[in-house]
């Protein structure tokens, strides 16, 4: 898959590919929400993966939202792309699954001088509490939610879930190699859902400098190459 992508401003990184990965083992189907969706790649390479799924993707600033349209042109791959900010939006529908790398550097963290980075990647930008709570809205009954998020963090993110009503069922945290404490975590959650969390080994990225085949496998299954516009 062919992604084109500005030279300045946000660009996709491995996390994305990451948890690319992560949803390709679960079982999707239906109707699917991507939000946030920057140059389009989560949604495009699901959609690409799942051809029945109907797609939909959601972008609050709209040169992302018309590089997700052109990407997804160019791909030949459907989907409604939604030009707006995710919790004013009224949505008509409800979603079976809704997929998201949401923003997640926290207060303490330096924000960018760009509005166009601070928006893709600062927490406050999509509050975390108040994103959980629009997903549990436009999602059907025992919908899943399925995102990436800062692992330092996983004590607010599972008060936060449980408070909107999401069970978590399956969790996997991110190693840059054994020797460093998770650096990302992915999230499988399901509304009023009742079954325990499976904790999945740990993707570990290095060894001995350089990716592990298992990291290596997930490239070439992503299989994506970039185009600067």
């Amino acid at each position: 898959m062919i992604l084109q992508q500005f030279t300045k401003g946000y660009r996709y990184n491995s996390d994305t590919i990451f948890l690319y990965n992560f949803i390709l083992k679960q079982k999707v189907k239906g109707s699917v929400l991507d939000v946030g969706s920057g140059c389009g790649i989560l949604g495009l390479l699901i959609k690409r993966d799942f051809t029945d799924i109907k797609l939909s993707q959601i972008e609050i600033q709209d040169i992302y939202a018309e590089l997700s349209s052109k990407n997804a042109k160019n791909n030949g791959i459907d989907s409604d792309v939604i030009k707006g900010d995710f919790l004013a939006h009224d949505f008509v529908d409800q979603y079976d699954f809704i997929i998201s790398n949401p923003p997640f550097y926290h207060s303490g963290s330096l924000k960018s001088d760009s509005d166009s980075l601070y928006l893709s990647r600062h927490s406050s930008a999509l509050r975390f509490d108040k994103f959980a709570q629009k997903v549990y809205k436009i999602l059907k009954p025992k919908g899943s939610f399925i995102f990436c998020y800062d692992a330092k963090q996983i004590d607010f993110i599972s008060r936060t879930l449980l408070e909107a009503r999401f069970k978590i069922n399956k969790i996997q945290f991110v190693h840059v190699n054994l020797q460093k404490s998770a650096s990302l975590v992915m999230i499988f959650a399901k509304r009023e859902s009742k079954s325990l969390c499976n904790v999945l080994p740990p993707l570990v990225l290095y060894e001995n400098a350089e990716y592990r085949q298992e990291v290596k496998d997930i490239f070439i299954k992503a299989d994506t190459n970039s185009e600067d516009i």
